[in-house]
């Protein structure tokens, strides 16, 4: 097996847990590496760091699976990781939808599963994983025998490694958009051409914080995409929901998924543009109880960082400014560039600029089923408050 050397005093944060192996990183490479084949990883002083797969093409040199020299990367070790994987999910009481696999937090870098009901959805965004596709579906068969497996591997990133763009299916056929239960809540998803790998997992748990500051309360939901937490606010007593998205297409199954619900004649969805319309309703006086704000990311570089955090205190100086004295903000971040205590301060700056006290409710993250590693600070991207608006 070819040998990857690192640069003297390039092994502490890979040592310290961390995956990836920057090619400035390399001080040289002991014999021929095909793209996406296995290396051992070295220190300057020979110390044994790990294995993973290697992409000469890619800025991120080597991602290391397995930092025992002795175990075999096949289709057992696949196995392996992803029965850990479903244990970890089961034993936090995730067993219906859920994300199986969250790449580094996993120890599977580069891979994402998300289970859907009975379905699985896959996006493998590295050369390396990517090259373990077939086999990963093989293990995924043979644990689940699910309905259907769906790659979702039309993300950018991929042609960073020298991979295309594509989505496909990875079983037999079968209609892509379907419908799931989440806590009681039906939600028509659309693995094909919804966004990402067709619903947002990751705010599974937080979508629970509705949960009585909803009760009797007129809610605007900002960015509401299929209306998942809309849905929620109705489900939890809301009197009167507004969801508005700049997408045609989510209104529309936000639209589907209230009939669905029952909830068409509480929850009013329209096409809009959120830094359009909060400004023109503070002119018209227009209040709310509760407003949500979950926006896409805003940067995905740390060189639009500045701009992006004039992006989210905009929108969340408009919102608290629609709210009722004694009302509600739930508000979020995607973006790990926006680290937790940015996101703080941009806040307490809007407040101020606002005119508004705010009262913290809640710090809220990711779904469990999206773990945090301390030592992989790319693991930790969601961030939100439940804030009262005094």
């Amino acid at each position: 097996m070819s040998k990857v050397i690192l640069k003297k005093g390039k092994h502490q944060r890979i040592r310290s847990g961390h995956p990836w192996v920057y090619g400035n990183e390399i001080e040289m490479l002991h014999g021929a590496v095909e793209p996406g084949e296995i290396v051992e990883v070295y220190d300057a002083k020979n110390y044994f760091l790990g294995k993973g797969y290697y992409n000469e093409r890619s800025q991120i040199r080597v991602r290391l699976l397995t930092r025992e020299l002795d175990e075999e990367i096949n289709e057992e070790f696949f196995r392996r990781r992803i029965i850990s994987c479903w244990n970890y999910r089961k034993q936090l009481g995730y067993t219906e939808n859920y994300r199986l696999v969250f790449g580094e937090a996993d120890f599977l870098p580069a891979l994402v599963i998300d289970k859907l009901g009975d379905f699985f959805v896959l996006q493998t965004l590295s050369l390396g994983m990517d090259r373990w596709k077939t086999t990963i579906v093989t293990v995924l068969e043979e644990l689940f025998s699910p309905k259907g497996i769906y790659e979702r591997n039309d993300v950018p990133v991929r042609k960073l490694e020298g991979l295309s763009e594509q989505k496909n299916f990875l079983s037999a056929s079968f209609p892509t958009k379907f419908k799931i239960n989440e806590d009681g809540v039906k939600l028509s998803v659309d693995v094909e051409n919804g966004q990402k790998t067709g619903f947002f997992l990751d705010q599974k748990d937080n979508r629970k914080a509705l949960q009585f500051i909803s009760e009797g309360a007129d809610v605007l939901d900002c960015f509401c995409y299929t209306g998942s937490f809309a849905l929620f606010a109705a489900k939890f007593g809301a009197r009167h929901v507004l969801g508005i998205d700049v997408s045609d297409a989510a209104v529309d199954q936000a639209r589907e998924n209230a009939t669905l619900n029952n909830f068409a004649h509480i929850c009013e969805f329209q096409v809009a543009n959120a830094f359009d319309e909060l400004p023109k309703w503070a002119k018209e006086k227009k209040i709310f109880d509760l407003i949500i704000l979950d926006p896409p990311a805003f940067t995905k570089n740390r060189a639009a960082l500045e701009a992006a955090s004039r992006g989210y205190k905009e929108i969340n100086l408009r919102a608290m400014k629609l709210i009722r004295k004694g009302g509600f903000l739930v508000t979020f971040s995607c973006s790990h560039f926006m680290e937790p205590g940015l996101f703080f301060e941009m806040i307490q700056q809007a407040a101020y600029d606002a005119g508004k006290t705010i009262r913290q409710v809640a710090f809220l993250s990711q779904s469990k089923d999206h773990p945090i590693m301390w030592n992989i600070e790319e693991t930790n991207y969601l961030k939100g408050f439940v804030l009262q608006v005094l």
